[in-house]
């Protein structure tokens, strides 16, 4: 039961994602507002889930993982049903943000649980699973979110929410482990942590790359509908199409990642940034000649694969020196990951920008990062554990 309950929270956040991608179109006119204010839904909700993580990492701890994830999916079943009953964007953008909060708590307390049940050793093997989990999620979601919309309008996506929530909360009522609450003298320790986290140069580095590297991403997500439907014509069920091959080949990439990582990390993180910067230079290449959603597609299944050689990588060496401080150490990076990114996919999607050079510049941001890689990993401080 623990691991069914696993797999659930893990998937909450993503789902509330990528499930609504094709009903965005269809949301900007039924609610008469711009595309980029409903592209906006997703990066306010990206900042709500990982600011969240730094509230409800010392909550779960402090409460138990049980309630938090209990109280998570309920504020995500809230925000679901006040999202298909919005009439405005304004009242769908609270609505996301409420999401938001109850994502942030199951995203927490998934692997908090893990930690709390398994070694080191299965801990890892646990959390490779539920990521390749998550990979899947890009791929099927928008196929699920084209048909619902489709058949039943664009309120249906988050009714379906609704529904998976409701189902979740009695599976965790049932599958979640209590957890004895930490001393207020073992709180104090982890508060402490925090600095010492991120002011670790090594932290610092490879967290802003996937930061960066989610940027890129993110970016991708919350403009291709945009791009890709109104400005070059596809349909809803062609716009699926090529997400789905997309994510496909994310998914591939995931999976051949960690032979490269075991190989060497250095080696996998270089390939990741050489190929998102590689992407850019296609994205700006073929702008500039033979503009077309295949070429456009072809230089993003590059930045697809890049992200996933650089973000394991990059993970794994951000949470590398902490192994005590494991937990705050991915609240932090997933925070940066979230939050961070949003707020700069927020920033330059207002850019007097065509929708190419936006994404193009977003994969271009790692370039700083691949050309001081080298005299990074010679000046590495020590773990400090």
């Amino acid at each position: 039961m623990l691991k069914l309950a696993l797999v659930l929270l893990v998937i909450f956040c993503p789902m509330a994602i990528d499930l609504y991608l094709p009903a965005m179109p269809q949301m900007a006119d039924k609610l008469d507002t711009s595309i980029t204010n409903i592209q906006s839904s997703i990066t306010v909700y990206m900042l709500c889930v990982g600011f969240g993580q730094l509230l409800f990492g010392p909550l779960s701890d402090r409460f138990g993982r049980q309630k938090i994830a209990i109280f998570g999916v309920f504020a995500y079943f809230v925000g679901s049903v006040l999202a298909a009953f919005s009439d405005s964007v304004t009242l769908l953008i609270i609505a996301r943000i409420i999401q938001g909060v109850g994502a942030a708590a199951t995203f927490v307390s998934t692997f908090a649980l893990v930690r709390d049940n398994y070694n080191a050793n299965k801990s890892a093997q646990v959390i490779s699973y539920l990521n390749g989990i998550v990979c899947f999620i890009p791929a099927l979601a928008p196929i699920l979110g084209a048909w619902l919309t489709l058949q039943f309008g664009w309120q249906s996506n988050f009714y379906f929410l609704a529904g998976f929530a409701a189902i979740g909360f009695i599976v965790l009522l049932i599958a979640i482990p209590k957890r004895p609450a930490i001393t207020t003298q073992q709180q104090t320790e982890e508060k402490l942590s925090y600095w010492q986290i991120i002011s670790h140069p090594t932290f610092l580095f490879n967290a802003t790359i996937c930061m960066l590297a989610m940027g890129a991403i993110l970016a991708f997500v919350a403009q291709a509908p945009n791009y890709l439907i109104n400005q070059h014509g596809l349909t809803e069920q062609e716009f699926t199409l090529w997400f789905s091959i997309n994510a496909t080949v994310s998914i591939i990439a995931s999976f051949t990642a960690p032979q490269l990582i075991k190989r060497s990390t250095s080696l996998a993180l270089l390939c990741g940034l050489l190929l998102m910067v590689c992407a850019a230079c296609l994205v700006l290449l073929f702008q500039f000649t033979f503009a077309n959603v295949s070429s456009f597609m072809c230089a993003i299944f590059v930045g697809s694969m890049g992200y996933s050689f650089a973000m394991g990588a990059a993970a794994g060496n951000a949470l590398g020196p902490f192994k005590k401080q494991a937990g705050k150490a991915s609240a932090l990076l997933g925070m940066m990951q979230m939050s961070g990114a949003g707020l700069i996919v927020s920033l330059t999607q207002y850019l007097p920008l065509a929708i190419p050079f936006i994404i193009a510049l977003h994969l271009l941001s790692v370039l700083p990062f691949l050309l001081t890689l080298k005299r990074y990993q010679s000046a590495v401080k020590p773990s400090y554990n």
